[in-house]
């Protein structure tokens, strides 16, 4: 698949998201078909009860692998920067913690998630959060001013993460932490999931092996690269992701592909550092 053809067909995807409740990226069990709720999917990766009822309503759509804010340390008056912020939730979370002299921007390529991102920073009355129509490879924000990057199950849909990386490099002061929450592989997928637009909207067949995520971080210039958490994802999920259904796509298929891969793929929360030494490149 030619990158512009994936990011097109991710960008379609999520929009149809955008426009239903919900949806299937990453949870313990499916919100899609089952009686699994959104917030029952977020407690299970990792958000409190107080997270959930502190966000606007509509602003958690399921879409994660991971709680980076819990990880994140975040302190007021800093300014973070999200990664493919969807309709905002993480990012009203970390504006809780840096207070109104913080400042939190996200940034995300789909125009409907932006303007449900937007809606719902207008509901709760955000004035330290803005939202940013852009793509992860060439962000629209200034060199070196974010503490801190934070991203959740986005990087892995990117087709040129080397890129995003060197990105989040840019836009981070000397010092400032990257933290994300992301999919990566054990071992290469089968060559038939890695052609499917379904397996890449579902956070599967565009995520790298684990050994290549990481070193594309480190390449990047960022140091201090730990993984500070890592769990098997529950590859079912993909199976009742809404693309699936709207693109017509063989059921059966996406069964024997989720039972081939469920001891391949694996959640990992990334914590990185742009040192301060760096602070000519």
């Amino acid at each position: 698949m030619k990158q512009e053809e994936i990011k097109k067909s991710v960008r379609d995807g999520y929009a149809r998201i955008a426009k239903i409740t919900g949806s299937c990226c990453f949870s313990s069990a499916s919100c899609c078909g089952s009686d699994q709720t959104v917030d029952i999917i977020s407690r299970d990766i990792g958000y409190s009860d107080d997270d959930l009822k502190n966000a606007p309503e509509g602003a958690n759509l399921g879409l994660g692998c991971g709680n980076p804010i819990a990880l994140a340390s975040l302190r007021e008056g800093e300014t973070v920067i999200d990664l493919g912020s969807g309709a905002g939730f993480d990012c009203f979370l970390a504006a809780r913690e840096v207070g109104q002299r913080g400042r939190v921007i996200g940034v995300d390529m789909t125009p409907e998630m932006l303007d449900k991102a937007r809606q719902n920073a207008r509901k709760g009355g955000y004035a330290n959060v803005e939202f940013r129509l852009g793509e992860i490879e060439n962000l629209p924000i200034a060199d070196n001013i974010a503490d801190i990057i934070i991203s959740n199950c986005v990087i892995n849909l990117s087709p040129d993460k080397e890129r995003v990386f060197q990105e989040a490099f840019r836009v981070l002061k000397p010092g400032g932490r990257l933290m994300v929450s992301d999919i990566v592989l054990l071992k290469p997928l089968p060559d038939f999931v890695k052609a499917s637009i379904v397996a890449y909207i579902g956070c599967v067949s565009g995520a790298d092996l684990r050994q290549d995520y990481l070193k594309a971080i480190r390449d990047a210039g960022f140091q201090d690269v730990q993984i500070i958490g890592e769990t098997l994802f529950p590859i079912q999920d993909m199976v009742s992701h809404p693309a699936a259904k709207d693109l017509s796509v063989d059921s059966d298929m996406l069964h024997d592909v989720a039972e081939q891969l469920s001891a391949s793929i694996v959640s990992i929360k990334v914590s990185a550092i742009k040192s301060i030494q760096r602070l000519g490149s």
